[in-house]
């Protein structure tokens, strides 16, 4: 049967509960009922879906790092050091990769070899071993929203144990959790799963506890033009709303182009708003997250911050509701919890300073369109192939092209369009492959790189593609040709 965008059945999807929770021993802990109790007995700060709503509300941006280690008395350590040093009005917790990948026995494992060496051995937290009291000493230590991040193609049991264990905000879906992350799972395998996540969420949001569902925005973070990640965050958020999730976050990866950047926060709530209301979900609160540069750091600590900075303006300038925050040891691995402060606070400052300043520029309104008119024509692309269903649209659209993530080892992703910047920075498109624009639009790209072109005195190619990814660890944004 040909994946769709409807409801799961209550019978079917309880059906399929009792084997997800038992997949792994700490699945028989998660009592549904006795979750919705635990989550009602929370304090209001403790709850992301307000603190959010509280955000929206009054125009403030929120700082939020990413963070996690395998176990759970140093991991609280961390929570606590990034609530009081880093000044995190929100916090993460970061999963482990044997988790992501639901190899639970490894990751058991790497916790009992992280307690005997007196070191993490895991790169985040397994929550599936720890269970659901592993995770409410989590929660119940910080005075913070506290929200799963991790990378996970089929998330259902990790699900299942973090909102049982008091977790009010969970990342990823279907497309955002497959394209950037798998090499040989189709499409309608992740959506299928992610359908699951997010009625169990609805599930709890009938229930009366609302939990925030955040798509991952940034992809594969190299060279993403706004319109990719718009239109798959949009998606995503269709295909959550129809399982019953009302509070939503899309979010969106810096790619250094102060005017692009913040053309395209605006537009991505906006987008979203609008496509929620024209296919009847009007009960969904729409916030938005700009993710800091996600590609290559400078190794030097100081010019780090200096990327920071950038991130942090464009997050306060386009007033985004969160902000995710890097640190200073990109460029080395896994930061310290004083190097994650540090960014943090980095972040605090400038977010702080730009708090009452609004952006005006002569260009901001053109590219605004220009992200609108694109976005458009990849998801209403989307639901012609899927003959009025997204679901099984999407998956279409990925295989065909319309929706083409750049640089992503998924087999099924076309991989045919190909991005590079503009002489003034701006991600514009040297391979349209399929994406299915007019020719005004391919227009629009081919005279704005064009213009690079003739500064740089040479052919566009893919030359410019490689020497833009490696431009940021170098000091510059548009990668030059050396003299």
């Amino acid at each position: 049967m040909e994946i769709q965008n409807k409801k799961l059945d209550e019978g079917i999807f309880m059906q399929e509960r009792q084997e997800v929770l038992c997949q792994w021993p700490t699945g028989k802990d998660v009592d549904l009922q006795e979750a919705i109790d635990y989550h009602k007995r929370l304090s209001p700060e403790r709850v992301f879906s307000t603190k959010l709503l509280e955000a929206k509300q009054a125009g403030r941006t929120l700082i939020q790092p990413r963070a996690g280690v395998p176990v759970i008395e140093e991991h609280i350590k961390l929570m606590q050091y990034l609530e009081k040093e880093g000044e995190a009005d929100l916090l993460p917790t970061t999963i482990d990769s044997y988790t992501r990948q639901n190899r639970y026995a490894e990751a058991e494992d790497g916790i009992k070899e992280s307690i005997r060496l007196e070191r993490a051995m895991l790169n985040g937290f397994p929550a599936v071993n720890h269970g659901v009291a592993g995770c409410r000493r989590v929660i119940e230590s910080v005075n913070t929203p506290l929200q799963v991040r991790h990378g996970t193609p089929d998330a259902r049991l990790l699900t299942e144990i973090a909102y049982a264990g008091g977790f009010t905000s969970y990342e990823g879906g279907g497309i955002s959790y497959n394209l950037p992350y798998c090499k040989n799972i189709p499409m309608e395998t992740t959506i299928r799963s992610w359908q699951y996540v997010d009625r169990l969420t609805g599930l709890y949001e009938e229930m009366g506890i609302s939990i925030n569902r955040e798509p991952y925005g940034p992809l594969t973070g190299t060279l993403v033009p706004p319109c990719i990640s718009h239109a798959a965050a949009i998606i995503e958020a269709l295909l959550a709303a129809e399982q019953g999730v009302r509070n939503i976050t899309v979010g969106y990866g810096q790619c250094g182009n102060i005017v692009q950047d913040i053309a395209a926060i605006r537009t991505l709530e906006e987008l979203t708003e609008e496509y929620l209301h024209k296919y009847g979900y009007d009960q969904v609160v729409v916030t938005t997250v700009l993710h800091q540069w996600m590609g290559g750091f400078p190794s030097d600590e100081a010019k780090a911050f200096g990327v920071i900075s950038t991130g942090s303006l464009i997050a306060a300038l386009s007033k985004a509701t969160k902000v995710i925050v890097k640190s200073p040891h990109e460029a080395v691995g896994i930061p310290t919890m004083e190097a994650n402060a540090q960014g943090l606070r980095c972040t605090k400052q400038v977010v702080n300073m730009m708090a009452d300043q609004v952006f005006q520029n002569s260009h901001l309104d053109e590219e605004m369109e220009i992200i609108r008119q694109e976005t458009r024509c990849i998801v209403d692309k989307c639901f012609e192939l899927g003959m009025g269903d997204i679901a099984l649209g999407v998956c279409r659209g990925v295989v065909a092209g319309v929706l083409d993530v750049p640089f992503a080892p998924c087999r099924y992703n076309a991989g045919q369009m190909l991005p590079c910047r503009d002489n003034e920075g701006a991600i514009r498109i040297l391979n349209m492959g399929n994406l299915p624009f007019p020719q005004d639009l391919k227009d629009f790209h081919a005279a704005r790189i064009a213009e690079r072109a003739k500064y740089e005195k040479r052919a566009p190619s893919f030359q410019m593609v490689i020497d833009d990814v490696y431009a940021i660890g170098k000091g510059r944004l548009v990668g030059r040709p050396k003299n």
